[in-house]
């Protein structure tokens, strides 16, 4: 029996962790889960946002399934997820966007894993006002960072067979902290003579992606183009409700759908389970049940390609529940 931190999180994210978790039941995997809360639920129910035993909990099981968190914007608490980063150290956050039949997009043949240093830069929150008219931000970049999350990805590459590597950076009007960036990959990138490397700046890479983005195939940034990137390769196949994602340390692994709370979906039963599921997916990769998850990945595809049993967002008319229940009877 596995141990793992159930996170539900807010909106609709109890409702799509519940339908991973059943779907991983189903898988045959022997999951004890333990609910700790975080977000605006957390802050109702306890005080604060981010509660110590949260945090803990996770230390203790190593891995936990997430669900997506409310962030009050420009006042109220900061982001909490930047925050559980931070306090676990989960310096890498890894997206893969991958094309699936039946997921309407201009794209066909998309496969692109994003990888994103999560710890530092303009989010670490280092930002004050310089009088009452003028707001100062500092963003922090550091080689051992920066080479933390370059290996990370070229090991990657050569463990998955992925073919090339591309650095995102614009070292080009901010010379001192992304040129750090840039240099730090540049590093270990020559320990990887057999994977193809490549350099391009933030801004071209995104005119590219919308042009071409088969042309890319491990990207490496940091924090804040990571963020915004990841988001637009999420929208090259078909939105954030089919893109999974994990937040990844040394010890600890918390995997999270990269969509939002959706209110205005709340406990109507129409929400895009598909996110977390594939989180799902993730996490049991992560613990070595290779089959299982292989299994889950190809219901859900069979699903999708069929197109009898999706959410509206997907241009069907099932619930959450039915579109879990044809998941599992393909499993």
């Amino acid at each position: 029996m596995y141990r793992a931190t159930l996170i539900p999180g807010d909106g609709i994210g109890p409702e799509v962790t519940a339908a991973a978790i059943k779907v991983i039941e189903a898988a045959g995997v022997d999951m004890l889960w333990e609910t700790k809360h975080m977000g605006q639920t957390a802050l109702d129910m306890f005080g604060t946002p981010l509660p110590e035993d949260t945090v803990l909990s996770i230390e203790n099981n190593k891995v936990a399934l997430k669900g997506p968190v409310m962030t009050q914007m420009g006042k109220g608490f900061r982001s909490v997820n930047v925050g559980v980063r931070q306090q676990l150290n989960l310096y890498a956050n890894i997206r893969p966007i991958k094309s699936i039949e039946g997921v309407k997009s201009r794209f066909k043949d998309v496969d692109i894993i994003v990888f994103r240093e999560n710890t530092e830069d303009v989010y670490v929150g280092y930002e004050h006002m310089v009088g009452k008219d003028a707001a100062e931000g500092i963003k922090i970049i550091t080689r051992e960072a920066s080479e933390r999350i370059a290996s990370f990805a070229f090991n990657y590459a050569v463990r998955e067979k992925r073919r090339k590597v591309t650095c995102v950076h614009k070292a080009n009007i901010m010379q001192l902290t992304d040129g750090l960036f840039l240099s730090s990959v540049r590093n270990i990138a020559g320990k990887y003579p057999d994977i193809e490397y490549e350099e391009v700046t933030a801004d071209y890479l995104c005119m590219k992606l919308v042009q071409n983005p088969e042309a890319f195939d491990v990207l490496v940034l940091p924090n804040l183009y990571g963020d915004i990137v990841s988001e637009l390769c999420a929208g090259l196949v078909g939105g954030l409700g089919v893109v999974p994602g994990v937040n990844i340390g040394v010890e600890c692994a918390v995997f999270e759908a990269t969509h939002g709370t959706a209110p205005d979906l709340t406990g109507k039963g129409i929400a895009n389970p598909m996110a977390c599921i594939l989180c799902g997916v993730m996490l049991l990769k992560h613990l070595g049940e290779k089959q299982a998850a292989e299994r889950i990945y190809s219901a859900i595809t069979r699903v999708i390609r069929e197109a009898k049993a999706v959410t509206p967002d997907l241009g069907g008319t099932a619930t959450t529940d039915e579109m879990v229940d044809a998941i599992i009877a393909y499993l």
